[in-house]
């Protein structure tokens, strides 16, 4: 590949000035995006032969002590973007987003579920609100989250979850231990009739063998980079595709836009920047991997005459039905010191499709455990409001050894006002309403009345004396989705079900960004089984 031009801005570059010359090589597939999607599908395609080049916008996240120091990674921020979005309100944010090759499981809390067989049929929500069917079933994944779950190693029980699929295969590995004030906790839960099951955790944990294994539970999980590189993330499968040497991996690469033929049905080259220069490269196959966000950005900056709105975008759909889920982080407190140090084992989805106790029908979402809260993981999220600085640290110190923190979770329907769209200027601004909140006010509210009535029940917590919440803004962008819908008619979706662009006859999708709804569990699973059927399909082209 040739240097195509002198250092220039994203905003200045003219297409027209640049030629790709003789030399520059043409691959059979090029994947836009070395996270969990793009990476996965890289190493299986890999297998059969294919010419493949992997451009991602990041370089390979450096190992050193500071992946474990929650001061650095909370406060100072150090491996999160820097870069300004706009909100609805033309206010600048900063993502919590981060450019690596791996993508955002480097940081992410090893959490892989399988989504419902219902979460893929049409489901009426609470006010007439509806999230639509998808035009694959759960049956179409089915062998592929299989598939997954070995890839990724997944720990779990299977028919532990009450809503999930029994008859699926074993997990490939048992669950891990709970700290013993968990499985107290876990406990009280079930004598209330609930069903707290183990989380489905992808990490390289032997539970028989502790001293042999690379997760050693240690208290910087979910949000850290791991120093030992214990999670399975995207990391390992960039590794797993590049042990082949027919997979190229370009690094620092940030693709601009994509150009297509005079008659606008076929990509034929991708624009990319690295170290200040302009580049061109060929792929017979394209595949976007680069996230919700940035894969819909990416091809609204590449609009041109053929496609004027974006590319792709002859449905207007490009950008529309942003989804992130309705998330609140409660901590319930109490007064004893909780001692535990890996409290993210267990979940539960009794309330995932309604109350049980039929007050209210129809679907709430699932609960989960995060992570164990350090007193500077504390202050880092408090900074958001108010300059690290003025918190106390011994305010945080107290808080932290008595505080068990939850994820509470209500699918976030698509809206096509909820939009992520590209300003003049070439910023992206991300339009947003929160939705579904009685559903998720009445799944708070069961949550806190379980856990107190488990606290009352537990002496090793002694009555829980408070549940403080937050739910989480537009800066949490852990599980965007949605921006670029599978579906059927070309009208009303961006790719098809084969996960190609309706519009153009060599451009796929490969990113939670085709997901049509974003149920009310983690996506990265759901994605990462896609990628591998679209594996599957590319293959047999």
């Amino acid at each position: 590949m040739e240097n195509a031009a002198p250092i220039m801005t994203e905003d200045s570059y003219d297409t027209h000035d640049f030629e790709v010359t003789p030399r520059a090589r043409t691959y059979d597939v090029v994947i836009i995006g070395a996270g969990a999607s793009g990476a996965t599908l890289a190493q299986s395609l890999a297998q059969n032969g294919k010419s493949i080049l992997m451009l991602e916008r990041g370089e390979y996240l450096p190992i050193e002590i500071d992946n474990w120091s929650p001061k650095e990674v909370f406060i100072n921020h150090r491996y999160r973007t820097h870069e300004k979005w706009l909100d609805r309100k033309n206010k600048d944010f900063i993502p919590n987003t981060h450019y690596w090759v791996g993508g955002n499981t480097i940081f992410y809390g090893a959490a892989l579920y399988r989504f419902r067989r219902r979460d893929f049929e049409r489901t009426e929500h609470f006010g007439g609100a509806i999230s639509p069917k998808w035009p694959i079933s759960y049956d179409d994944l089915s062998d592929y989250y299989t598939k997954a779950e070995a890839l990724w190693g997944v720990h779990g029980i299977r028919g532990d979850d009450p809503t999930g699929d029994a008859a699926a295969p074993a997990y490939p590995h048992p669950p891990l231990n709970d700290d013993p004030e968990i499985k107290k906790l876990k406990g009280k839960l079930s004598q209330l009739g609930l069903n707290p099951f183990s989380m489905p955790m992808a990490i390289e944990r032997n539970e028989a063998e502790p001293h042999d294994s690379q997760c050693i539970r240690c208290k910087t999980c979910g949000g850290f980079p791991c120093l030992r590189e214990a999670k399975n993330d995207g990391r390992k499968m960039v590794e797993n595709a590049t042990a082949h040497p027919n997979v190229t991996l370009m690094t620092g690469a940030k693709v601009l836009r994509l150009e297509t033929d005079q008659t606008g049905k076929k990509v034929t080259s991708i624009l990319y920047q690295k170290e200040g220069k302009l580049f061109r490269v060929k792929g017979d196959i394209i595949v976007l991997a680069a996230g919700a966000v940035n894969s819909a950005v990416l091809l609204l900056a590449s609009a041109n005459d053929q496609h004027p709105t974006g590319l792709a975008n002859s449905s207007d759909q490009v950008g529309r039905n942003y989804m992130f889920h309705t998330s609140t982080a409660s901590m319930s407190f109490a007064p004893p010191k909780i001692e535990t140090t890996f409290p993210k084992t267990i979940a539960l989805n009794d309330f995932y499709w309604g109350d049980p106790d039929g007050d209210f029908d129809y679907p709430m979402g699932h609960i989960q455990m995060l992570e164990y809260l350090s007193p500077d993981v504390i202050r880092g999220q408090l900074a958001r409001n108010l300059p690290a600085w003025v918190i106390p640290k011994f305010i945080t110190s107290y808080l932290s050894e008595r505080i068990l923190p939850f994820l509470v979770m209500t699918e976030d329907l698509p809206e096509a006002r909820n939009r992520v769209s590209l300003t003049k200027k070439g910023r992206i601004k991300i339009e947003y309403w929160h939705n579904n909140l009685e559903a998720h006010k009445r799944l708070i509210k069961k949550f806190h009345a379980a856990m107190s009535k488990a606290g009352r029940r537990c002496q090793c917590f002694r009555g829980y004396r408070a549940q403080m919440d937050a739910i989480i803004p537009l800066y949490g962008t852990a599980h965007q989705c949605g921006t670029l819908r599978m579906g059927a008619d070309p009208k009303s979706s961006v790719v098809d079900p084969s996960c190609k662009a309706h519009d153009l006859d060599n451009l796929y999708v490969a990113d939670t960004s085709v997901f049509v709804s974003s149920a009310a569990v983690n996506p990265a699973l759901t994605a990462i089984a896609n990628s591998l059927r679209i594996s599957d399909i590319i293959n047999a082209l």
